[in-house]
């Protein structure tokens, strides 16, 4: 809107219909402009302020001067004293805003000297020296008049930089160096009357100072003029046509100058020759500094393919190398082994979600620093992952287990990450091998070696360190093939829901039910779950597999409710991880399959273990808390084994806890179990949570139990889990009792 109304502006003021009409133009254009450039990148938080301040402050000057020129002609130093000072302002802008995006590099300044001596050599002998040599008029005004074209030299050369500086060209960078170059138009116009002794001719020449203004009104009030303060230079700039188009120009100027002007006096060929000369200087220097950027550039890429850009350290394939090399320095009957320990942070996860991922990122730069001032000098020691180190060490065994007992011990005292003190542990894993075979070979066996000994690390506790042996092999592929054999299951429906009762205490008559997962392989037999369930965590599967048990189980409770086996207060208990739980679409989930199946949400418990409160992150919390505001019954499975905190108990929406069988097994013969028991029980009187026993197998227990207040029993006291079709027969309506409310 504002070029429409600039461009239809100048037209009126170039048709020259009245002084009125013209000054009004002028000075709406001029006025808008200068308005524009201090409220438009206040508007659009456009960085730096300040230099934007300077080009209102350079377009006020401007306008200014252009206005009084036509009417100071015999007396034009009134109108220089104010467009003098606007070219330094315009200058101040350049500047800064070519330090926000980065500064200047040395190429550019150096094509920007190149173009400044060609020009300032042209506009010397063409306007500044014929102006100059006129001799009616005061000296000051003759050396204005040939200044004016350097000052555009110097301005031009500074636009250069700028374009040098952005891969591409946003709508107001192009407004911008195209107000530029009308700018020097207008003042290579006068240059070229003042030649003829003359200051002021025509309304024509002042035509593109006004298109000049409409474009930088343009270029600040376009929305793109937040990206004029960001560069984005090509990492090795080029001799791309846009700087050929601009060199060899430059270059040719001598020569061309020569020609026409040469033979004028012996001091123009002088000064043509020295500007010639230096060109020719500053494009050698120009094709050595682009060499050294070339190689510069080179050498960042390597040094950014070998290592992390976020603590600097070598990367796995920097480390990889390190290995090969030290498994061929050392011959294979020497004494000395190469050693390779692999360190995975625990509850790095739970750091992420808690805090974020930069604190995460903080405490991986705070754990590489610990690391390296522990390790001894020539050892390295690379990032090979989010949460995963490695270090590889030439030596004995001795000074290996030294070496682990070092890097334990940089995790003996918290981190301090933002204000907040962190206790974090390490898994590691260590592998070894003579030096000599085939090093690429050897070096690939020693890291997948250390990684099998650290997920043995972590599967044994956190903070725990493990020597690879060969046995763990058999383990693994032990593990690759139930994998493999569990995808298999789950398309192909080898997976089966069994449900076990949980029943009350004083009756012996089901209240609920626990849907279980069972799989029988065709070979292997039954497979149970504390086997596979493990591999469906670490192969990403648990999400697939609770999904189809979910919906087995409450496909299941909607025929049995429809067909009158369990009355309105029965309710189906289902397990899920802590996985399923950190999935913020799973109340969502959830409520889909409530919908789909038409069971009302009091009717389903979800089952999950102490560790969720303890290291869930804030996803998992929001999860539980949406669940329950579902309606659905939240129960903490084995509870007392973990970490059992009250301030969890309290802070989470658990409506139920169950009581471990580790401590129900004790019933009857353990003072101190029954005394943990009656704890539980008090404790969860006193929260409002519902109570269940596991594991109950005797008469003996059940009685001690229902003594200290339980009244809710699963075990083999009442039997196993059991298909559908047995527990209908077995467990149906006839034999159903409604829980007492709580």
């Amino acid at each position: 809107m504002f070029g429409v109304a600039g461009v239809l502006a100048t037209t009126l003021y170039t048709l020259s219909l009245s002084p009125a009409v013209s000054v009004v133009c002028f000075a709406l254009i001029g006025i808008g402009t200068v308005w524009a450039c201090f409220a438009a990148p206040r508007r659009f938080a456009a960085e730096p302020r300040a230099a934007w301040r300077f080009m209102g402050a350079a377009a006020l000057c401007f306008l200014i001067g252009v206005v009084v020129r036509p009417l100071v002609v015999d007396q034009p130093l009134i109108a220089d004293a104010f467009t003098v000072p606007g070219y330094v302002l315009l200058g101040i802008f350049f500047t800064l805003l070519l330090r926000s995006r980065g500064g200047i590099a040395r190429h550019s300044v150096l094509d920007g000297l190149i173009v400044c001596l060609a020009g300032g050599l042209a506009s010397a002998l063409l306007l500044a020296a014929p102006a100059a040599a006129i001799a009616d008029r005061p000296p000051i005004e003759s050396v204005l008049a040939g200044l004016y074209p350097l000052f555009d030299v110097v301005l031009l050369a500074l636009g250069i930089n700028l374009t040098f500086t952005a891969r591409t060209w946003p709508v107001s960078l192009t407004s911008l160096l195209a107000a530029m170059a009308l700018i020097v138009v207008g003042d290579v116009a006068y240059g070229i009357i003042g030649v003829h002794g003359q200051t002021y001719a025509s309304p024509l020449l002042d035509v593109p100072f006004l298109l000049a203004y409409v474009l930088l009104g343009v270029s600040v009030l376009h929305p793109s003029v937040v990206e004029l303060g960001r560069a984005a230079r090509h990492p090795v700039q080029a001799w791309s046509w846009r700087r050929m188009t601009l060199l060899v120009p430059a270059v040719c100027t001598p020569f061309v100058l020569l020609v026409a002007v040469g033979g004028t006096s012996p001091e123009y060929r002088a000064l043509i020759g020295a500007c010639g000369l230096a060109i020719v200087a500053l494009l050698l220097l120009r094709a050595a500094t682009a060499v050294q950027a070339q190689v510069a550039a080179q050498l960042n890429s390597e040094h950014q393919a070998m290592h992390d850009p976020l603590t600097g350290l070598p990367n796995r394939r920097m480390m990889s190398a390190e290995i090969e090399r030290l498994l061929a320095t050392v011959p294979p009957p020497h004494t000395r082994r190469i050693w390779v320990c692999l360190l995975d942070l625990d509850g790095f996860k739970w750091v992420n979600d808690s805090w974020g991922h930069d604190t995460g990122d903080q405490l991986v730069i705070e754990v590489s620093t610990r690391l390296r001032a522990a390790i001894p000098a020539g050892t390295m020691l690379a990032r090979v992952g989010g949460d995963e180190f490695l270090v590889a060490y030439l030596g004995d065994e001795q000074g290996a287990l030294r070496l682990v007992d070092d890097i334990q011990a940089c995790f003996a005292r918290s981190l301090r990450v933002r204000d907040t003190e962190l206790v974090i542990t390490a898994s590691i894993g260590i592998a070894h091998a003579p030096g000599g075979g085939t090093p690429a070979m050897t070096a690939q066996a020693l890291l997948r070696d250390a990684d099998t000994a650290m997920y043995r690390s972590k599967a044994e506790g956190p903070g725990r360190a493990t020597i690879f042996d060969t046995s763990m092999h058999d383990q693994v592929r032990e593990r690759i093939e139930l994998e493999g054999a569990l995808r298999t299951a789950l398309a192909e429906g080898q997976l089966s829901v069994v449900y076990q009762p949980i029943v009350r205490l004083e009756s012996g008559r089901p209240i609920a039910a626990e849907a279980l997962v069972r799989w029988h392989h065709p070979e292997r037999g039954a497979i149970p779950p504390v086997t596979f369930i493990p591999v469906a965590e670490d192969a990403g599967l648990i999400g697939t597999l609770g999904t189809w048990v979910r919906n087995e189980a409450l496909s299941q409770l909607a025929r049995w409710r429809a067909d009158g086996t369990v009355g309105p207060e029965f309710y189906l208990s289902i397990n899920v991880s802590p996985r399923q739980l950190s999935n913020a679409e799973l109340p969502l989930i959830v409520a889909s399959e409530l919908l789909q199946y038409g069971v009302p949400s009091a009717a389903v418990a979800l089952e999950m273990t102490e560790s969720v409160m303890a290291d869930g992150g804030s996803v998992t919390a929001r999860v539980l808390h949406e669940l329950r505001e579902l309606g659905l019954k939240l129960l903490v499975d084995d509870f007392g084994t973990g970490f059992s905190a009250l301030g969890y108990l309290r802070r989470f929406p658990v409506t139920g806890v169950k009581i471990d069988r580790s401590f129900v097994s004790g019933l009857g013969e353990s003072v101190e179990d029954e005394e943990i028991v009656r704890a539980v029980v008090a404790m969860s009187r006193a929260l409002g949570l519902s109570i269940v026993a596991e594991g109950v197998e005797t008469r003996v227990q059940r009685d001690v139990l229902s003594t200290v207040g339980v009244t809710q029993g699963q075990g083999w006291l009442w039997g196993p889990g059991v298909p559908a079709g047995e527990f209908a027969s077995h467990w149906g309506a006839r034999r159903y009792a409604p829980a007492p409310p709580r």
